[in-house]
Order: structure tokens, then sequence, then C-alpha cells
């Protein structure tokens, strides 16, 4: 359907396509899904659906016009604000996901020491983050000009390093950037000793909370050794947190909050040399929903803070079961000690943690495979929600099989082919090299293979830079229009709702 239809079609003509555009979707209300999707149960869904859909035309660009956008953000900042230790001058901005509540704080201490005279001798500013660090912050480098310098985190906690992130700071030094937890491993990184450097050394210090940020203080409250992370702790300059993770709303809905309203002003973009409306935009977008903003409201007073309470004291006990098991089970190891709902499983043994993925998605789970990095071995992510963590102990059945299943499978061949087949180039690997390394891998005609090992294996091997060259490559051969488009089921045979 690239053309328009010659003549409109009803609700019920369109139910069909959009089925079956769903077709081959995770269906992750099974509870076997642990990523990606965050999920309260159908109540908390029908309630977020409803506001999204209630506000799903008011355009938040213009708080004099649409004033009930206004009202809305200025309740959920506030709610975030003080939920992470926001003093009484602190303030935010609602953004539509971690990657843009990230950009924007890269902005504004761009911005904000651009005023000052900062970095002092010129040049190009840099942000001081651990190898842990969510990919947003180098993606708000690469649009705006900055440089990252990655430090490598303690080898056995996958922490931040405090005294490695001091050696790397320099005179062009702007920004020092910790997570809440990283999501890799689901560790919090040393926040308070990393403010203490950034007082020391007159930086700034941006905690990444999107993941843990609301969850986090309810784990403090159930008795679990939350480490000290947010806007309380001294040096901590901004903080960010998703809403639509832990906090259970729609996709959308994320703020970063300030603990000085100067280094939010320098987040904002205006406008006057054009003969239109006057331009403002807080962040990054111009015209938006303010759907997901009400969503967010929405589920943040239905579920209350009881509610909050309990689906906390479900993912923290599912977490346990879950770390208690691997431990009992020979094969796999979990990797730190999670302080949040997030865990990563390391193979032992000879176990690939590709294939034992690969064995749990026959059995009906979907669990995210992680590739090696600077010393931190290959892994299993599974993020845990009060929905899946209930399904910890079925887990538990079904990855002991996959274990023993992928204890005999072969690995680390085509790694070893790859090798050889980069050795054997006289320059820089072009399209087609990237072509042949899809084939070597299984991929055919852009169709991905059953079994995804070889394609986490082939990526492990890359080097870092060819690897991104390979997963871009890879997605814009699969955002062609017009292909891939599925058939509708046939009408009678549609239900419609």
């Amino acid at each position: 359907m690239t053309t328009l239809p010659p003549t409109g079609l009803d609700w019920s003509e369109l139910v069909p396509h959009l089925d079956a555009f769903a077709g081959a979707d995770l269906s992750w209300r099974d509870g076997k899904t642990y990523a990606y999707v965050y999920d309260a149960g159908r109540e908390v869904e029908d309630v977020g659906t409803r506001a999204f859909a209630r506000y799903l035309f008011v355009n938040a660009l213009d708080p004099t016009a649409f004033p009930s956008a206004l009202a809305l953000e200025n309740e959920v900042v506030g709610l975030a604000a003080r939920h992470l230790g926001g003093g009484p001058g602190a303030v935010g901005t609602f953004t539509s996901g971690g990657t843009e509540s990230i950009l924007c704080a890269v902005k504004a201490a761009r911005d904000f020491g651009r005023a000052r005279g900062l970095p002092a001798g010129g040049g190009v500013p840099q942000i001081v983050l651990p190898t842990t660090a969510h990919p947003a912050f180098h993606k708000a480098a690469w649009y705006l000009g900055l440089e990252v310098v990655a430090v490598d985190v303690d080898p056995v906690t996958f922490r931040a390093d405090p005294a490695a992130m001091a050696a790397a700071c320099g005179p062009r030094t702007l920004l020092l950037v910790g997570s809440a937890p990283s999501y890799a491993h689901g560790v919090v990184d040393p926040i308070r000793e990393l403010g203490a450097l950034a007082q020391e050394k007159g930086l700034l210090l941006h905690v990444d909370a999107c993941v843990g940020g609301f969850l986090l203080p309810y784990f403090r409250r159930l008795g679990a050794p939350v480490p000290d992370f947010d806007l309380s702790v001294p040096g901590v300059t901004s903080i960010s947190m998703d809403f639509h993770k832990y906090g259970f709303a729609p996709k959308g809905a994320s703020v970063v909050v300030y603990a000085d309203p100067a280094l939010r002003r320098a987040q904002y973009f205006a406008c006057a040399d054009w003969p239109g409306y006057a331009l403002v935009n807080p962040a990054v977008g111009s015209s938006k929903s303010a759907g997901p903003l009400a969503a967010t409201w929405a589920v943040l007073q239905h579920v209350g803070d009881a509610g909050f309470l309990d689906l906390a004291r479900r993912c923290l006990e599912g977490t346990r079961r879950l770390v208690d098991g691997v431990a009992a089970l020979d094969g796999l190891r979990v990797l730190g000690t999670p302080d949040l709902c997030m865990v990563a499983l390391a193979g032992e043994g000879g176990v690939s943690p590709f294939h034992v993925v690969d064995e749990m998605k026959l059995r009906g789970w979907f669990l995210q495979a992680q590739p090696s990095f600077r010393g931190m071995p290959a892994s299993i992510h599974l993020s845990l929600g009060p929905e899946n963590a209930e399904r910890v102990d079925e887990l538990l059945v079904d990855l002991r099989a996959s274990v023993e299943a992928a204890r005999g499978l072969p690995t680390g061949q085509l790694a070893a082919v790859v090798g050889q087949a980069l050795a054997g180039l006289a320059g820089p690997p072009g399209p087609e090299d990237l072509g042949r390394l899809l084939a070597l891998a299984g991929v055919v005609g852009g169709q991905l293979p059953e079994r995804m090992a070889p394609i986490h294996e082939l990526l492990d091997a890359l080097p870092r830079p060819l690897c991104a060259a390979f997963l871009a490559d890879f997605m814009a051969g699969l955002f062609t229009p017009g292909q891939g488009a599925p058939a509708p089921a046939p009408r009678e045979a549609a239900a419609v709702g």
C-alpha cells in the first residue's frame, strides 16, 4: 500500500492490514519477553492508552495555546524532580525518551560552558564517561561536535572507576557522566565519588538514570542496598529518567532535570529571525503530541505510590530468584551485582551465550545478546518487569535446558573465518565485502537466519568501527520503501475491533 487507495477505507478494512503488519512482532504480553517493553499489566496499559488518545492531537509546541500541556508537564516534571532528590530550585523538561533527554543535557553543558568561555584554552570540549555509558552520549557528541573520552570500568563490578575518570580529565573536559544503572549489567556507578570529582575539578556531572531513576528509590524502600545516585548527591548537576521504562507509561515519555535553572536555560532554542510565529523549543522537537505527557500523568496517578511499591517488590523478588537460580546453574554466571532488575549472564565452560539466546527463542523466550567489549565478556541481557518476573521459575527451567543444548554447539568458527577474510583485504572493506560477511553469517537476500548466533559471532569478531558500519548498512537495507509489506488475512476471517 505505497499508493493511496482510490477511495478511503473504513476502519474494518484497515484492521486486517494492521494485524498483518503486527504478525511477526514480539508477543510481549505473554511475559516471555525480557527486553524493549516494560509491562505492568493490562489495567495500567489501558489507562495509558485512554489518556494518550484523549490528548493525541493536542500540540504541546505552544503552552499559551494549549495550557493543559503546560499544566501536565509542570506536574510530571515536578514529581520527577522531587522523586530524584531535587531541591526547591530544580527544573526540567519532558522529552520523547532517554536519548532526547541526554541530548538536551549534553547540549546544555556545551552551551553553558561556552557562555563562560570554557574550555579556557579553546578546542573541542570533551565528555568523560565510563565505557558502559549509553550510546546516546556518543550520539549527542556526534551531533553537537564534542569529543568523547571513554574510560574502562572495574573489570569485576563493571562500575565506573572514579580514579581512572579523574586521570582522563583534562583542560577541555566540560562534563562527567555516570549511570544509575548502566543498561548492560544493571549496576549503579559510584555517583557520590563522581560528584566529589566534579566539584574538585569544577565540572558538570550528568547522571543517566533513564532506566532506573524511577524504580531505584522504591528498591531502597524495600531494603535493597541502592547506592546514592540522584540530585541530592553533591556535584550532580543534571539527571535523566524515563517514565516509559519502569514508570510503565507508553513510549515517548522521559524527563531531564537540572539542579540549576541557568543550566536548563542553556538547553533552550529560541529563534526570532523569521516572520512567522514566535518559536521557542525547550527540547529537540518542535510540534509534538501531548499524548505521551497525558498518558504519563494518568499512569502515575492511577498506580500511585503504594502501587509502584508493589510493582517494585515484584521486580525485586523476581530478580533475586533469577540471580539465585543462575548461581545454581552450571554453564552461566551473573556479571557483577545488579542494583536494578536488569541482569547480564555470561557463559562458562565453553557455553556460548549467543547459542543460549537462540535456544531460548526456540522455547518461546526473547532475551538480548550482548557482545564482548574491552574486557567485558559476551553476555545475555534480561530486563525484568512485574509481569515477566512472575515467570522466572519457568524461565530457569528452560534456561537450564537451553544451556545443555548450547553446550554441544560449535563456537568461534565464524570468528576465525571472518578474521581470515579481513586479513586478506587490501584496504578498508567496502559494501561488497560487508555483503560477503553477511553471507558468511547466513544472511541471504536481507533475510535473517532462524538462528542468530552466527550473526552475533560475526558482530563480536569485527573491529568496533567496522561493526558500526556493518550495522548501519544492514539497517539501511531493511528500510527500503515498498518492500516487506505483509498481506492481510482474508476479510471474512479477520477479527475486527
